[in-house]
């Protein structure tokens, strides 16, 4: 290999080791709920294969009820394992080649992982009824794309500049990356403080939640499960926020209406809105501005002509509504005898695009992200009639012009501050020239 290409071992590493330590994870919890439910081990390696498919977003069946809303935080941490083993191998001078080998170890050892995953599920199905065997199209679409992201998060960071430059993409382009990334993490982040908030404000419905189980260990269980679904709600929310609508089966939730629905016994689930909804409604809007706010300061840190500024805004505002959309999609599915849960994709992205950029766009007016356009040539100076001209320095004086042989012989002044080398030949003809009488002497003149 190349002198700075990743090892054999690196690239096994890569390959297998976030997958191994999702494995030996999952199946330390699955142990350790078998135990606390005095249950025997029959079908734990069924289990842990379905986990570790649910880790990467793959919906898992069990007594023939479907369960394809599944928690964010398992599947962003595999992600950034993924991202992190393949930037810590790459090197920043590689060859494309090399690179794509750490690509395709990142993608390709999982798949062998979900290969065997399944395999062991079907074996399982056969003598636990209740549980079914995940569609295999399903199931590697999933991983492939849990782990593709990883790593080209992770290779991206180490050789961005260079793939740039290899596709030749204008400046202002690629800085409309970081303000959608900052719109999203705003709006997000917001929406989550709401749901603490709310959770606050319904204290009460979440301890009647954790009521359904009396132990300690379950109430944990519930916690931690809450915990896991975090995103998934804060993501509802940021759908209601920006003028969509989020759903839970029947039960409906906008900044402006709620209608009512049985919802699942997570205590998490606590923070939905319930009718009336009063001036809450008034807070979603607020975080709708300042997310479109938060777009419009990082566009404006680098200003540009008219055009080209609200030309950045809205790719920022469009890649914002993008990942915004692809995000609630990843936490929409099926949830059993609940239906489906998720957030209206058809007011999504338009309502979040137009929050981003007519919010976006007046913060970019009020910063000053937007230049004067290009600079005008300068004007020619003009001379006054009274004034000197400057004078010539001696570096750009024009050199004295060579004599000319055989030019005829012009007066010199006495006051000339020029110096003549005369020859002995011109100095006689001078002397024939005062013997002529015709030519007039010095008394004369």
């Amino acid at each position: 290999m190349k002198t700075g290409a990743p090892q054999p071992r690196d690239l096994v590493r890569v390959a297998f080791g976030p997958s191994l330590v999702a494995l030996v994870l999952i199946a330390a919890i699955v142990l350790v709920q078998l135990v606390i439910a005095n249950s025997d081990l029959t079908g734990t390696l069924g289990a842990v294969a379905s986990m570790w498919l649910a880790v990467h977003l793959v919906p898992v069946s069990v007594g023939g009820q479907q369960v394809g809303v599944l928690p964010l935080v398992p599947a962003a941490l595999m992600v950034w394992a993924t991202a992190r083993t393949t930037a810590a191998i790459t090197p920043p001078r590689g060859s494309w080649l090399v690179l794509r080998w750490i690509v395709l170890s990142a993608v390709g050892g999982p798949l062998l992982v979900a290969a065997v995953a399944l395999a062991v599920i079907h074996d399982a199905a056969s003598v636990i009824s209740e549980l079914q065997t995940p569609n295999a199209l399903r199931a590697f679409a999933g991983v492939v794309a849990v782990h593709g992201l990883g790593a080209l998060i992770g290779v991206g960071s180490r050789i961005g500049t260079r793939l740039w430059e290899r596709v030749e993409v204008p400046g202002w382009v690629i800085d409309a990356v970081r303000p959608a990334m900052v719109a999203v993490a705003t709006l997000l982040a917001l929406s989550a403080a709401l749901v603490a908030a709310s959770l606050v404000v319904h204290w009460g419905t979440m301890q009647d939640l954790y009521g359904i189980t009396g132990s300690f260990f379950g109430q944990l269980s519930l916690t931690l499960l809450s915990l896991l679904y975090l995103p998934n709600v804060a993501l509802g929310a940021a759908a209601v926020a920006v003028g969509s609508s989020a759903h839970i089966g029947f039960a409906t939730f906008s900044a402006f209406t709620v209608f009512g629905g049985d919802i699942p016994a997570l205590p998490i689930l606590a923070a939905a809105p319930t009718p009336p909804l009063g001036a809450i409604w008034v807070a979603w809007l607020i975080i709708g501005a300042v997310a479109g706010v938060a777009i419009g300061q990082q566009c404006a840190r680098r200003p540009l002509p008219f055009g080209l500024a609200f030309a950045k805004l809205a790719i920022a505002s469009a890649l914002a509504s993008i990942t915004l959309a692809l995000l609630a999609w990843s936490a929409s599915g099926q949830l059993g005898n609940f239906g489906h849960v998720g957030v209206d994709q058809a007011t999504l992205v338009p309502w979040s695009f137009f929050w981003f950029f007519a919010i976006g766009g007046l913060t970019v007016l009020l910063a000053g992200g937007v230049s004067r356009g290009p600079v005008l040539p300068a004007s020619r100076p003009t001379i006054r009639k009274n004034s000197r001209p400057e004078p010539v320095p001696a570096s750009v004086a024009p050199e004295p012009a060579a004599p000319i042989e055989d030019a005829p012989s012009a007066e010199i002044s006495p006051d000339s501050s020029a110096e003549r080398i005369v020859d002995e030949e011109d100095i006689e003809d001078l002397m024939v020239i005062d013997d002529d009488p015709r030519v007039p002497g010095p008394a004369a003149d």
